[in-house]
């Protein structure tokens, strides 16, 4: 357990919220904290299958989960913020040429190496200044995941916002996210569908260092 320590602004969590908090009609699978991520184990510093966000991207998700489940909707929520020894823990598996456990999965058209090189994996996330989102929508009718064409974490062409080789359908779904996430402040990435970043980030220069955990935030 990592002590609190708020004289050190990488670790003071006064800022972050618990999203659930903010936004209580979204649904959480934290895939950092589980072994089902491309790596294969959990990942350092996810010490609850919970996510935290700064306030200030809380609250423009609260909006885009209001206009979503007007339209039947609810956020799904795969990571948010990310400590910097999480993409520590990504650095260091990356140079392990022998753990590709997880290449069928997630990334099978791929080297691993290649992850940062075509900018799946960052070597500075922008999760960790704690304003990133990766989710998905969830329709309320059938409880089931909205068809995005490719799963999330899928590191891969497939998963590109822009790429036409999906449905119609898909490629809509992944414009109805999108749409909704930009008219509330968040821009977008052009790898990933299900990634988005506060336009007007409280943090854009610090990378926090502290653990997921509500524990550590309430402290």
């Amino acid at each position: 357990m990592i002590t609190r320590n708020v004289n050190d602004p990488a670790m003071d969590p006064s800022g972050f919220v618990l999203l659930s908090d903010y936004v209580p009609h979204i649904v959480q699978e934290i895939r950092y904290f589980s072994t089902y991520n491309f790596i294969g184990d959990r990942i350092n510093g996810y010490e609850e299958p919970c996510a935290l966000l700064t306030r200030e991207a809380a609250r423009a998700l609260l909006e885009v989960s209001n206009e979503m489940m007007v339209q039947g909707y609810r956020l799904k929520i795969f990571d948010a913020y990310r400590p910097v020894c999480a993409v520590k823990h990504f650095i260091l598996w990356s140079i392990e040429d022998q753990d590709a456990r997880m290449k069928p999965y997630f990334y099978p058209d791929l080297e691993k190496q290649e992850l940062f090189e075509r900018g799946y994996i960052a070597r500075r996330s922008s999760h960790s200044r704690g304003s990133t989102v990766d989710l998905t929508l969830l329709d309320m009718g059938t409880g089931k995941e909205v068809d995005m064409g490719s799963p999330f974490d899928l590191l891969s062409e497939v998963s590109h916002p822009d790429y036409r080789g999906v449905t119609d359908e898909q490629y809509e779904n992944r414009q109805l996210l999108r749409r909704a996430m930009e008219r509330n402040g968040f821009l977008p990435v052009d790898c990933e569908w299900w990634h988005f970043t506060l336009a007007n980030e409280p943090y854009p220069d610090l990378y926090f260092e502290f653990p997921v955990s509500s524990q550590y935030l309430r402290k």
